[in-house]
């Protein structure tokens, strides 16, 4: 069971509905850490990477309890270890998300250098360098990062990059320290604002959340919490790129419509139609598929996590698309993948050049990252014969179920 195999399939058609965001459970769980009570989370995807953040908190002194299919209590009122173990933080980055929590519980945080998908340099300087501004003494040595602070006190932090993982870790940091914490040029992604509705929820205080300015004013403590995570709006947009590139009509459910507004642009330039309601979209697939151009960007900018299924419905579309990266320099690895499958791909930098129409054909290809790995399933959907996909890990690490629910729409889709 180390492979997917996906073979050519009829134009999709039914009705899927998403899982929660994988990018806003990983930092809420990981914000659990800064209560002495009970927490309930909602809506938490099956994902190895939810796995493996309950692993370190639970190494950590917590308690992590599934309660039914998606659902977690995490008690962390027993929260004593303060250094998380290179074993599991070396195979995921959200993982140095725990830094921030233990920092402002314990006073205290080691860390492992964290791993993850190779898409690019993800430095954690941006982190380190607002736990310093909230008063930390860092240290760095043998593959480790090691945190203190008798008391954190709030600060101005300025990123030099609307980093989301420093926001996240500096926001929690600040959730308990002294004072006020303003945290400028951060990350305006709606799991930001997820995480700062969690905070609240606990008895915190931030405000500002989703717009470039964070005010938190830090409190004692926190206290337990139910909090329902949002819908996942990048495997929203996977399965909408589904039923555009098979030209077939799916309506997917559990959606935030205000969240996918760059991915439903261009599907609508690309001549797709696309039908938004109070919690669902329905994509209706066209025969003409028209090129168009993209450039990656922060939120609300069209998103990076989409770059690489909008590649495989470039390759099959009517014309020539560029499409631009500015967010992680090493986010075309999948596209020697593309090519195997018969994909028109030229990079030129941090550009792709696709030329359209092109007739793909099954072949073995390798996911080399999570969301490369996803248009590589949207490409077997529509290429002739079969296509085999190894290194699924990748794929496992942000999608649930993701077999079940294509197979639901009709896709020709197992695990070999």
């Amino acid at each position: 069971m180390n492979r997917i195999i996906v073979e050519q399939s009829p134009p999709l058609r039914g009705t899927v509905r998403t899982s929660g965001a994988k990018n806003s459970a990983l930092p809420i769980i990981a914000a659990s850490l800064l209560s002495s009570e009970s927490c309930m989370l909602e809506d938490v995807p099956r994902l190895n990477d939810v796995s493996i953040i309950s692993e370190v908190l639970e190494i950590l002194g917590a308690k992590v309890e599934k309660i039914g299919r998606e659902e977690l209590m995490i008690d962390a009122s027993r929260l004593e270890r303060y250094e998380a173990p290179y074993e599991l933080m070396a195979k995921m980055r959200a993982s140095f998300l725990v830094m921030g929590p233990l920092l402002a519980r314990l006073g205290k945080a080691k860390i492992s250098m964290p791993g993850g998908c190779a898409i690019g340099t993800r430095p954690i300087d941006l982190h380190l360098k607002g736990f310093k501004a909230l008063g930390a003494t860092i240290d760095i040595g043998q593959g480790y990062v090691e945190a203190s602070a008798d008391r954190l006190r709030g600060a101005e932090i300025y990123l030099d990059f609307p980093s989301v993982g420093a926001t996240e870790n500096i926001m929690m940091a600040a959730a308990l320290a002294e004072g006020e914490t303003i945290i400028e040029n951060a990350a305006m992604e709606p799991e930001i604002v997820d995480l700062s509705n969690f905070i609240n929820k606990m008895g915190g205080n931030v405000k500002g959340a989703g717009t470039n300015t964070i005010k938190i004013k830090g409190v004692e403590s926190l206290g337990g919490a139910k909090h329902q995570i949002i819908p996942d709006r990048i495997e929203a947009g996977t399965f909408m790129v589904a039923a555009a590139v098979t030209k077939g009509d799916v309506t997917v459910k559990n959606v935030l419509t205000n969240h996918i507004k760059p991915v439903i642009a261009k599907l609508h330039e690309a001549g797709i139609e696309v039908i938004e309601g109070d919690d669902y979209v329905r994509v209706i697939g066209s025969k003409d598929i028209k090129a168009v151009d993209i450039k990656t960007l922060p939120y609300p900018g069209f998103p990076t996590d989409m770059q690489s299924q909008f590649m495989t419905l470039m390759s099959v579309a009517e014309g020539t698309s560029v499409m631009v990266e500015t967010v992680f320099e090493n986010r075309f690895m999948h596209v020697d993948e593309l090519l195997r499958m018969g994909a028109n791909i030229r990079i030129d930098g941090r550009s792709a050049i696709l030329e359209g129409k092109s007739r793909l054909q099954g072949a073995p290809v390798r996911a080399t990252d999570l969301r490369g790995g996803a248009s590589l399933i949207l490409a077997g959907l529509v290429a002739e014969g079969k296509t085999e996909i190894k290194d699924i890990y990748h794929i496992d690490r942000g999608y649930s179920d993701i077999e079940e629910k294509f197979r639901s729409l009709g896709a020709i889709i197992y695990r070999k």
